[in-house]
């Protein structure tokens, strides 16, 4: 990996426009490093799937076919390796008729789908704070089919493939977003 975070987040601002979708890969990098540490893989490779995985996303927004196949050189432009850039175009599998088959891949897609339903069920909070929420509302949240009903439930049960139980995956993702809760604004 010939990039390093700082190349990387200069990367994501030249590319994004929206301050949400900053925030989004933040909190990706952010779950994407402690599903890392907890799977015994490198906090700083996998971050930076987190980081990177919607660059492309203002100019693809409108032709989800064409989402991270646009990212792919850009990446590799940077310097990004070819397991980041497999895993970061796997997270759009379904779109793009392609297998999620490593282990980083199935990560990220979990993790950055996952960021939706925390910020969700966040924002019903009355103090609006990730410290507030509890594993178990997450859980709750993700059976009720009309909250935040664009997130992808089986996107996020995809933790189970990589062993990571569905409530400790919901735990360790309120963690480590609570971790940048300053640079999200939650």
């Amino acid at each position: 990996m010939a990039i390093d975070r700082q190349q990387a987040l200069d990367l994501l601002k030249q590319h994004t426009s929206e301050e949400n979708l900053f925030k989004h890969a933040l909190a990706s990098e952010a779950i994407m490093r402690a599903l890392a540490e907890r799977l015994g893989e490198d906090r700083e490779r996998w971050g930076m799937a987190g980081l990177l995985h919607d660059v492309d996303y203002d100019q693809t927004k409108d032709r989800p076919e064409k989402h991270t196949l646009v990212a792919e050189p850009i990446l590799r432009d940077a310097g990004v390796d070819d397991e980041i850039i497999q895993a970061v175009k796997a997270h759009n599998a379904e779109a793009l008729g392609i297998a999620r088959d490593t282990k980083m891949a199935l990560a990220l897609t979990c993790a950055e789908t996952m960021t939706g339903m925390v910020i969700a069920a966040t924002l019903v909070y009355p103090d609006k704070k990730i410290r507030s929420v509890k594993p178990k509302s997450v859980i709750k949240r993700m059976k009720e089919k009309q909250f935040a009903r664009n997130v992808n439930r089986d996107h996020i049960r995809l933790c189970e493939r990589i062993d990571i139980p569905l409530n400790e995956f919901a735990e360790l993702s309120l963690q480590a977003m609570s971790g940048i809760s300053e640079d999200l604004g939650l």
